[in-house]
């Protein structure tokens, strides 16, 4: 009667065990590649944030459909930014090999770059031109888009940020 325990009790464990690999299988195939962040930091305040969803080519150029879509796109996690303030932005070092840049309430950076950090004057951000008048205004909230490029063949990536203007 002890060995029929001792056996059944074998048989329980054996069972466990498999049962626990095969669950620790089934977690590990559920796992995704981890996407690249992009960072925003005003002071000592820092958000960082995923691609915005649909504008992530995983490594290919995005098509003009998505690009004009993703540039269009509003939002984004939201940081408050003082006139006269520097805004840090980082990306990881792989976003940094393909080159990359910040676009405010219009361009602000005239080459890509491969850095992983830089920082703009808020005000720059800020600050848009009337390409018919040529007359310049500030506003009060921008996205701030970073984009990840593939050379000339566009954007691969957009990350979006709210920054919004504190008086």
């Amino acid at each position: 009667m002890t060995a029929a325990l001792i056996s059944w009790g074998k048989g329980h464990r054996a069972a466990a065990a498999i049962g626990a690999v095969s669950l620790g299988l089934i977690t590990l195939s559920a796992c995704e590649k981890p996407t690249s962040l992009a960072t925003v930091t005003v002071g000592s305040t820092t958000v960082q944030a995923e691609a915005t969803p649909g504008c992530d080519g995983d490594g290919k150029v995005l098509s003009k459909k998505a690009v004009t879509a993703c540039i269009t796109k509003k939002g984004g996690k939201t940081i408050t930014v003082h006139p006269g303030e520097k805004v840090r932005v980082g990306v990881d070092p792989e976003i940094a090999k393909s080159g990359w840049i910040v676009i405010g309430a219009g361009p602000v950076m005239r080459e890509p770059s491969k850095q992983t950090y830089r920082s703009f004057d808020a005000d720059t951000l800020f600050m848009q031109q009337n390409p018919q008048t040529g007359q310049t205004s500030y506003s009060k909230d921008v996205t701030l888009q970073v984009a990840e490029l593939s050379g000339g063949d566009g954007p691969k990536t957009l990350w979006h940020f709210t920054l919004k203007q504190k008086d």
